[in-house]
């Protein structure tokens, strides 16, 4: 207790106290001034009803999926190329793609807000392939396609941060192993599903869960790209929790909103966990 106590009393005042405040708030409707006023599960049913709630949603869980099956996959493939020395220059490589997780998300937001501008650089591109020097990109206008952009900055901001966690974990592995493995005849596939992916299940699972945490709760990179708009087309839960919250002064619904996003988080990380677990198992 002389040890862990200091650390539990931290979290306990900068985690759990908001939590549990934010909880019994999200039952009140309140906007910042006076008395919160006792509504029930009036948010929540507000919330649920709301149709730009489940298009914000739908946006997370299309974030989550680009992390989890692109993110992820993407790092580990790209750390095994690089521990295995299947390309020249390892060191180059690694340092180029682990770069941009080096940026600030307000640096990255403004760039790519050019990059993917009605007249900017990809709109250039595609007008000079088509013969069309006036063409505009209007992706932005879309209500399913809004969101592809930050999809796509994401998947090439974050992915290197993965591959640096494989690669060290990669890193523990006997070399010892591996060259035994290859005397004895095993192919490159061989050696990657027999001998390396097992050992590697627990940080896939780790780093999904920091995956999934990271996704639900991101919102700066997509506020300075996008704001959410045009309309709600790109908004995502954080940003309609903030919005809810401080533009509307509506601290109970936005905190409703906040509680729903700790449960989102939780049921899929726990969900993960029992799937990995199984997975650990039978390896």
């Amino acid at each position: 207790m002389l040890l862990t106590g200091p650390a539990l009393f931290v979290y306990a005042l900068v985690i759990v106290l908001p939590v549990l405040y934010s909880l019994v708030l999200s039952f009140t409707e309140w906007s910042g001034v006076g008395w919160p006023r006792f509504v029930g599960f009036e948010n929540y049913s507000r919330m649920l009803s709301d149709p730009v709630f489940w298009h914000s949603l739908r946006n997370n869980a299309l974030i989550v999926l680009v992390s989890l099956i692109g993110q992820i996959p993407l790092g580990f493939f790209l750390a095994y190329i690089l521990y295995r020395r299947l390309v020249r220059l390892p060191a180059f490589f690694e340092a180029v793609i682990f770069f941009p997780t080096l940026l600030s998300p307000v640096v990255v937001g403004l760039l790519f807000a050019v990059v993917f501008a009605p007249v900017g650089l990809i709109a250039d591109l595609i007008g000079k392939i088509q013969g069309l020097p006036l063409f505009e990109l209007l992706i932005f206008n879309s209500k399913s396609m809004a969101i592809v952009p930050y999809l796509i900055v994401i998947l090439w901001m974050y992915t290197g941060i993965y591959m640096i966690i494989f690669l060290a974990n990669l890193q523990k592995i006997q070399s010892e192993t591996i060259e035994a493995a290859v005397l004895d005849g095993a192919s490159e596939w061989g050696i990657l599903i027999k001998i390396v992916m097992p050992g590697q299940i627990p940080v896939f699972l780790t780093t999904s869960i920091y995956a999934i945490a990271g996704s639900l709760k991101g919102f700066e990179l997509l506020w300075v790209m996008t704001e959410g708009g045009p309309s709600y087309y790109s908004s995502v839960l954080g940003l309609y929790m903030i919005e809810s919250t401080f533009s509307y002064y509506k601290y109970g619904f936005g905190s409703a909103v906040a509680i729903m996003l700790i449960l989102l988080s939780v049921v899929v990380i726990v969900v993960l966990t029992q799937v990995a677990e199984r997975l650990a198992r039978e390896t």
